[in-house]
């Protein structure tokens, strides 16, 4: 009856959200600036292009037997989708890539689009995060928090070769400059192994995959730090750093929200933060017969919510996408600059090389397995086995 309720909740945002204030303060999107007083419509078409993901209803039953809506206990796993979205959106499109509603858009675009749909044959589909979240401790129907959803789409992403993403998640507040270089410089994985996941991509793609992500070079990075920024309560002392994030050209937004209640933050507008709300059913959407699919129900076309950001729970986790090594390096001299300037209560550290007595660091590859992706995620038995080989690679 709870689930039934959450399905039938439908969350019409003109109803209750106040239009933005008249200011001349800036306000923040991604790394973007806009000033209302002069290009509010830009603004409006900046946050409408981000790719919206909510609550779904009328989905293949996950597992076969399981829900086949996430109301009211995925929005967590949305909010992890849009910040991924984000990154593919920079990574194929170009952060200044805009939608407008009818209009044609580049199949780059419908491909990722269909990364997402509600399918367990779709990469970053709630089918398969939600099972992969069987081996990060949660029941399928749980809650997420951001950590939890971070290292789930770590893993995931290891069956991605069309994106070629990597995906890394920092420890204990710290970021490791000699470990993501690694990572991202890693050779390309030989081309038995990577038949293993080839199948996975081309159902939940629809093309043959792409061979350009095989090849050696920087792979583009989707960073994410998960963060406590207090202890019942955000810490004070941490929103200008908080803030700081929002204005780097690298931002992928924050995952956090309040206690049951995830939301993708996208900027701010002076101690007001700026986010997605994905507690909205909407119903299934597959793609079309042409690979296309019609995505007016994937863009939040009305003025977007603002919460204070001392209301924010201090749980968190924030994302940055370094598509070449330049863009690392610059987001590390503003890191330096901006985030780490305050020599108390640093909101997170960055370090040139790894703790010595932190174990070594083997950056992940996907495990050699004869199967796809998909069909190994749906079995919890396979899924422990291959919790096990991560372990094994993380170690």
């Amino acid at each position: 009856s709870v689930l039934s309720r959450y399905e039938n909740q439908i969350t019409i945002l003109s109803d209750y959200l106040e239009e933005f204030p008249e200011t001349d303060e800036p306000v923040w999107i991604l790394g973007r600036q806009h000033h209302l007083n002069t290009d509010k419509s830009k603004l409006l078409l900046d946050i409408s292009a981000r790719l919206w993901f909510t609550y779904r209803r009328k989905f293949s039953p996950i597992g076969g037997t399981g829900p086949s809506s996430d109301a009211g206990w995925g929005c967590m796993l949305r909010c992890g989708q849009m910040m991924l979205a984000q990154a593919l959106i920079c990574r194929h499109l170009g952060r200044d890539w805009q939608w407008e509603k009818h209009k044609k858009q580049p199949e780059e675009y419908h491909r990722i689009l269909r990364c997402f749909l509600d399918r367990k044959d779709c990469c970053y589909s709630i089918h398969q995060m939600a099972q992969m979240g069987v081996g990060e401790g949660k029941s399928i129907g749980e809650w997420f928090g951001p950590n939890t959803v971070a290292q789930v789409l770590k893993k995931l992403a290891l069956f991605d070769e069309w994106n070629s993403l990597a995906v890394y998640v920092s420890m204990d507040n710290t970021v490791v400059i000699e470990d993501i270089k690694k990572m991202c410089w890693s050779p390309a994985q030989s081309s038995g192994v990577a038949h293993s996941s080839a199948h996975l991509h081309r159902s939940a793609l629809g093309q043959n995959r792409n061979t350009a992500g095989l090849c050696p070079g920087w792979k583009p990075l989707l960073l994410i730090i998960p963060l406590r920024l207090g202890i019942n309560h955000i810490n004070p002392v941490y929103i200008d750093a908080f803030k700081e994030c929002f204005k780097m050209p690298q931002s992928l937004g924050a995952l956090g929200g309040k206690p049951n209640n995830a939301y993708y933050f996208i900027g701010f507008l002076g101690n007001e933060l700026i986010y997605l709300d994905p507690h909205t059913t909407q119903s299934f959407v597959d793609s079309e017969e042409n690979g296309t699919v019609d995505d007016e129900s994937f863009h939040c076309q009305q003025a977007p919510h603002r919460m204070k950001i001392m209301n924010l729970d201090p749980s968190v986790a924030l994302g940055f996408f370094c598509k070449e090594e330049c863009d690392f390096d610059n987001w590390c001299s503003l890191v330096q600059k901006e985030i780490l300037k305050q020599q108390s209560l640093r909101m997170f550290e960055l370090v040139q090389k790894h703790p010595p007595h932190w174990p070594p660091f083997i950056p992940p590859t996907k495990p050699e397995v004869t199967t796809t992706g998909a069909e190994l995620i749906e079995s919890t038995d396979k899924l422990f086995e291959m919790e096990e080989e991560f372990e094994i690679l993380s170690v």
